[in-house]
């Protein structure tokens, strides 16, 4: 084990240790203020709240350790962890009759240890940003190489000091003008060995892009590097034929470059997202939607003519066809299936126009998700013949079809909901697609479904 994985290996391990101590003393005071009970039966409970949350924990459940994470996902990881653990831990008490609080005293238990371990974690974070740059001038880097990967790792290390990289320059057969004055050039890939060799204490890491034609160079800077403590980063040079971001991974012992991350390829993420639909969608129907689909159908039916519900064929997952549901907002027309709405549709009934802008109308569509056609988080569904349309104006267009549509999604709770007059609309929805499915997140999904609530509340000027 190296340096780096002892350090990680200690973070994980004070992290868990601070986790299960605000598990305890959470715990304990909800069991002593909530029913004074005997000891032992509180003892066991004690061991088993523990055992829980230490399994839906330690696999997978520490990331603030990593270089490059945003508090959101830091966050969001707590969110998935305590919804595994309030699930198993719940079910467990119950049925092996532990002594267990009364529900709101357990409820505020879960609530706290939510903002507590969150809170706690962002702290350690925090600390170790200023760690890292404390240290980052016995952390230094030297590159090889100046294509524009290198360049554009430069600034990735350099612009933010608190990752704890120090660059100490650049090797090249040229000096390159694209590197800014901060980084100097110190001369050429021969000049690497004799860098190291009289910079011993500063530099720790070398980023190498030099082609692999060039392997006779390349091989005794490899060598040097494994035997003097130096990590050696080859960066392949793919920037000149692709302009993304770029995720590696390995299909056996095979290197891969993926265009997109996708959290949602994970097998667990997937069962995580898919128990949280059917979970929400099953509580949803079988509750609030009873009588709100007595009160649309009746006032439907007095109001206009025709079926309660509408049914719109729109492509969903890797372009899969399904029938959308919604509660009918309009006269029935023939165009319902190739003109979207607009703000003063002659299309729209009044009562139809207060549907649309308290999105009543998408409700049906939890049918959907309980069918496994829709999820409730996920990129907006559109008709076949938008879907045909734009797939042919618009870049990287086809990739929300990657994961399952959605009732709501990140693009409509930041703007881009309703009538799409310009393109550029749509763009900005795709580009907002894109990034939730690189980003997906349990916490990302609960903070949308809050804001999607919220903005139905106060009501959007787009909904209509």
């Amino acid at each position: 084990m190296d340096y780096q994985e002892r350090y990680d290996a200690l973070v994980k391990t004070i992290v868990m240790a601070g986790d299960l101590m605000l598990c305890n003393l959470l715990f304990y005071w909800v069991c002593n203020y909530g029913k004074p009970i005997g000891q032992s039966s509180v003892l066991q409970s004690h061991l088993l709240v523990s055992a829980v949350y230490f399994t839906c924990t330690i696999k997978g459940g520490i990331i603030l350790h990593k270089r490059k994470v945003r508090k959101f996902q830091i966050v969001g990881i707590v969110l998935r962890n305590m919804f595994y653990f309030s699930i198993v831990a719940t079910l467990l008490l119950k049925c092996g009759r532990f002594f267990m609080p009364a529900p709101i005293y357990y409820l505020a238990f879960l609530f706290a240890m939510l903002m507590g371990i969150s809170g706690f974690r962002l702290e350690v974070r925090y600390l170790i940003k200023l760690y890292w740059k404390r240290i980052r001038h016995r952390n230094g880097v030297i590159f090889v190489g100046s294509t524009e990967n290198n360049v554009t790792l430069y600034h990735e290390l350099a612009d933010d000091p608190s990752i704890g990289y120090w660059v100490c320059g650049y090797f090249d057969a040229v000096p390159n003008s694209n590197f800014p004055r901060e980084c100097p050039y110190l001369g050429t890939p021969q000049d690497v060995i004799l860098y190291l060799e009289t910079h011993k204490e500063a530099v720790r890491n070398l980023y190498c892009c030099l082609p692999s034609s060039r392997k006779d160079e390349i091989l005794p800077l490899i060598k040097y590097c494994e035997n003097h403590i130096v990590r050696f980063y080859s960066v392949p040079n793919v920037r000149n034929y692709l302009y993304h971001q770029v995720h590696f991974s390995m299909m056996g012992s095979v290197p891969c470059l993926s265009l997109h991350e996708e959290p949602l390829s994970w097998i667990e993420n997937r069962m995580l997202k898919r128990t949280f639909d059917i979970v929400f969608s099953m509580t949803f129907l079988c509750t609030l939607f009873i009588p709100i689909l007595l009160i649309v159908t009746v006032v439907t039916k007095i109001t206009m003519p025709g079926p309660v519900f509408f049914r719109q064929k729109r492509n969903g997952i890797n372009g899969k066809e399904f029938y959308c549901l919604k509660f009918r907002s309009m006269k029935v027309n023939a165009d319902a299936d190739l003109i979207q709405a607009t703000r003063d549709d002659p299309r729209k009934t009044k009562w139809g126009n207060f549907m649309r802008k308290t999105n009543i109308d998408e409700l049906p569509q939890f049918i959907n998700v309980l069918l496994g056609d829709m999820s409730i988080v996920g990129p907006r569904p559109h008709m076949v013949k938008h879907t045909e349309e734009y797939s042919k104006l618009i870049d990287k267009y086809m990739v929300r079809h990657f994961i399952k549509p959605g009732i709501t999604g990140w693009s409509q709770v930041n703007g881009f909901r309703g009538e799409t007059k310009e393109l550029e609309q749509m763009e900005g929805r795709v580009k907002g697609d894109i990034w939730y499915i690189e980003h997906w997140s349990f916490g990302l999904d609960l903070y949308i479904i809050f804001k999607t609530i919220a903005n139905a509340i106060h009501g959007e000027k787009n909904a209509y």
